[in-house]
């Protein structure tokens, strides 16, 4: 199994825990979103955005192959756009959103390199 492989591996892995983690304690997400649910309609799109997308997302490429890595890496490289965009609109310079950002970039850059 080569480097690049076990990257992806990884990228897909930590996207699917960062899911769980979300469906099993949605509260946790406010620690590295910023994001705050009130109210029980909250917890539950927390728990499935969060949750339930990141863990078909993160779980997808081991069904589906190398064009579901890359899609994934597409979808990190869309947020890290967007959210480059919304540091300097927003004025949002928090080190947990330029750690944010730095992962989406890595992760999405491994996730959509071809073997």
């Amino acid at each position: 199994m080569n480097i690049l492989l076990i990257l992806k591996m990884i990228a897909a892995l930590g996207t699917a825990l960062t899911g769980v983690l979300a469906l099993v304690k949605p509260t946790a997400v406010y620690g590295f979103t910023g994001l705050m649910a009130e109210g029980a309609r909250g917890i539950s799109e927390i728990r499935s955005i969060f949750g339930g997308l990141f863990i078909a997302l993160g779980i997808a490429p081991f069904i589906f192959g190398e064009t579901a890595y890359r899609v994934l890496g597409f979808g990190y490289l869309a947020i890290a756009l967007v959210r480059l965009i919304s540091i300097f609109l927003d004025k949002s310079t928090d080190s947990s959103n330029l750690i944010s950002l730095a992962i989406e970039i890595v992760f999405g850059v491994i996730l959509i390199v071809r073997f």
